[in-house]
């Protein structure tokens, strides 16, 4: 990829979507991503379904 297009993705990135850090204790990000590629899923997919499960839980 160019420079310019690696900036213009960031540009987009920067305006489309928000980012989010989380600290897990040492060792966990393994068991997340070993969790993840179980479900056949990134680790973020498998994070935001976490996610959005848990909100619609509330929701109910």
């Amino acid at each position: 990829m160019s420079r310019a297009q690696t900036a213009a993705s960031k540009r987009y990135n920067l305006k489309a979507y928000d980012r989010i850090e989380i600290t897990v204790p040492k060792g966990n990000r393994e068991i997340i991503a070993q969790a993840a590629a179980a479900a056949g899923m990134s680790v973020n997919a498998f994070i935001k379904e976490a996610i959005e499960a848990q909100i619609a839980k509330q929701s109910a």
